[in-house]
């Protein structure tokens, strides 16, 4: 029986959740349209208004979830925000729930969250148009092949990096950004031959294109380390109450001068880059290890 509560719950909420998303479609359509305005004052109001219409699509969400299948969130690390600050933010990826979480744990305390999608995403039913009027940055990645056979595209994903990231020198933004460029699994992991105990390895490019496109701006970097206590959930598993909790430790720190740089042009500033990267990951893993260690003494 309590199975098929869980299940029916699950199902109210998925319905919930596209309610709530189709309502707020609404009036970020006519934002969108607003922005389209060749005037400067307007472009700049309908940002604010589609990302205040974003905060409160994540309110209502946050509504749902925690009358239909509530999940207690531990926090821990530092918690000093602003809603006039530029952010960074990066986190290690296991499910599409890590967007979720993250969400949640943010919302209304720093800026509206853009995420780095793939340029597939556009075309997906309300929630694509919604990511493009929201400014999200759309990624096109080139595979090997593809470069050979049309060396000319070799380039094209930094620059559509740089002109995504551009339009976010105007308004107060976090840029999230998963730098393993991919959610983890064991079979990843043993592929990759990984030296992290839970990361898979970071990819370095994504993220210092787009410190250098957004200038002196980005002066914070939020880093994120998420924990699941049971097992990693899958979306439904969420809907249905099987995420109880999750561990979420929060470092906020400095982006120095050494951070930034030509990841392109400078070889030496590229190694240092990957270098700093590397030692985050390490610091990370280890954070995950300790959230691992809590759980067994629980």
């Amino acid at each position: 029986m309590g199975t098929l509560l869980s299940q029916i719950k699950g199902a109210i909420a998925f319905l919930g959740y596209v309610v709530n998303t189709i309502l707020w479609a609404i009036p970020i359509l006519l934002g969108s349209i607003v922005k389209l305005i060749p005037f400067a004052p307007c472009k700049t109001a309908a940002n604010y208004f589609l990302d205040f219409c974003a905060s409160g699509w994540i309110s209502v969400n946050g509504v749902i979830e925690r009358g239909l299948h509530p999940v207690k969130i531990e926090l821990s690390g530092d918690s000093q925000f602003s809603t006039q600050e530029w952010y960074m933010v990066i986190a290690n990826h296991q499910s599409w729930v890590d967007i979720l979480i993250l969400q949640r744990v943010f919302n209304r305390k720093i800026p509206f969250l853009k995420f780095f999608l793939k340029q597939e995403l556009i075309f997906v039913p309300i929630l694509g148009f919604a990511w493009w009027a929201l400014d999200f940055p759309f990624m096109r990645r080139y595979s090997t092949a593809q470069l050979k056979k049309n060396p000319k595209l070799k380039g094209k994903d930094i620059e559509i990096t740089r002109k995504a990231c551009a339009k976010f020198k105007t308004k107060p933004v976090s840029v999230m950004n998963f730098v393993e460029g991919t959610r983890f699994s064991k079979a990843k992991h043993q592929r990759q031959n990984s030296p992290f105990q839970h990361l898979l390895k970071p990819k370095a490019g994504g993220m210092a294109f787009a410190l250098s496109a957004m200038g002196e701006q980005i002066h914070k970097l939020v880093d994120v380390a998420i924990y699941y206590p049971q097992n990693v959930p899958s979306y439904w598993d969420y809907l249905t109450g099987k995420l109880p909790s999750v561990k979420v430790h929060i470092q906020i720190s400095d982006i120095t001068p050494a951070m930034r740089g030509d990841y392109m042009n400078d070889r030496e500033y590229k190694i240092a880059f990957q270098e700093q990267l590397n030692q985050r990951w390490l610091t990370k893993d280890r954070v995950l290890s300790e959230l691992a260690d809590q759980k067994h003494q629980e």
